[in-house]
């Protein structure tokens, strides 16, 4: 008879910790990350020259980035944002974003197919504008890092 003279036996607790559902979500959020990660292309589209230089050590601060693309459009990023910009706006905006902080360091993307002239145009206007040093954003060739 079972009654409630019955003993019933005790499991002993499990020293193991089961680590197959955290596998589980470790790869399926690898595969999230892999399939993701090409897809974010920061900024615009620019095909940049190849050329072997130095690298400029701007990681005191963040610099701000005057992008122009394969159709001539004008861009100013600072950090994640990224505004298209006209060339005649152009030199009022980079004025009133170095007038925050003047020590901001001035880069220039412009893709390889745009004309010189362009280029200069607009290095003409970030002058105008009051910036003194503008730096050129290259890659390095294919074969080097």
């Amino acid at each position: 008879m079972y009654g409630s003279y019955h003993h019933r036996q005790r499991r002993k607790p499990m020293g193991e910790i089961n680590v197959v559902p955290f596998i589980d979500v470790m790869l399926v959020l690898l595969v999230i990350f892999m399939i993701t990660a090409p897809m974010l292309n920061q900024g615009v589209d620019v095909e940049l020259p190849q050329v072997s230089s130095d690298p400029i050590d701007t990681e005191e601060q963040e610099p701000l980035i005057v992008s122009v693309d394969r159709e001539g459009q004008y861009f100013i990023s600072l950090g994640d944002e990224e505004t298209p910009v006209a060339l005649d706006e152009l030199g009022e905006k980079v004025k009133a974003m170095l007038s925050r902080n003047a020590n901001t360091p001035v880069m220039v993307r412009g893709d390889r197919n745009v004309a010189y002239g362009q280029i200069v145009t607009l290095m003409s206007t970030l002058q105008g504008s009051g910036v003194g040093n503008v730096g050129l954003i290259s890659e390095p060739p294919s074969g080097e890092e």
